[in-house]
């Protein structure tokens, strides 16, 4: 049984070349006419605040994370050290390409900086560096939560004396009771 020919009046690739040009013309005009209708985006209120900390790890997570995707998308949700050290053994298995000591400083950056801060059970030693505090005060917050019983909302953590409240607001989607 002989194969059926396709007619180049059927298939004809210049009449596909010109379907296309079209279509992308078309896309082209829909996408320009909504953009056009829909009303400016709003200023925002107040400048965004840059996510990443200045502090060591910052440049190596930069430079090796942001090769695949953007950082933002890796601080998207909060993980403990365990978890980021999994998450930076997966990366490597992936390709992502550093040093053993850039490994080091963005498993310690992201530690510090995006890793859930768990008031109720951390050390004194833990919230001074999770908290950014001094010694005293993370000893007061262990004091506090030994004589009043758990934290239960950031309005009890901000009871505690010598704690800066803005720091505890800054802090609060990473802080855990």
């Amino acid at each position: 049984m002989a194969q059926p020919r396709i007619s180049r009046s059927r298939y004809h690739p210049a009449m596909t070349r010109e379907a296309l040009v079209a279509l992308l013309a078309a896309i082209g005009f829909a996408a320009v006419t909504a953009a056009s209708t829909q009303a400016p985006p709003a200023p925002p209120s107040q400048p965004a605040q840059e996510p990443f900390p200045e502090a060591t790890g910052k440049a190596p997570l930069m430079k090796v994370c942001s090769n695949c995707h953007s950082a933002e998308t890796v601080i998207q949700t909060p993980r403990t050290r365990q978890e980021w050290s999994e998450v930076i053994d997966q990366m490597a298995r992936f390709g992502a390409e550093a040093t053993d000591q850039e490994f080091d400083q963005i498993l310690a950056y992201l530690a510090k900086h995006f890793s859930p801060i768990k008031v109720n059970t951390a050390s004194a030693k833990d919230l001074e560096v999770w908290l950014d505090v001094p010694a005293d005060v993370a000893d007061a917050i262990v004091a506090y939560r030994r004589d009043k019983g758990e934290f239960k909302a950031i309005d009890d953590l901000k009871k505690v004396p010598g704690l800066d409240g803005g720091k505890v607001e800054a802090l609060k989607t990473r802080i855990v009771f």
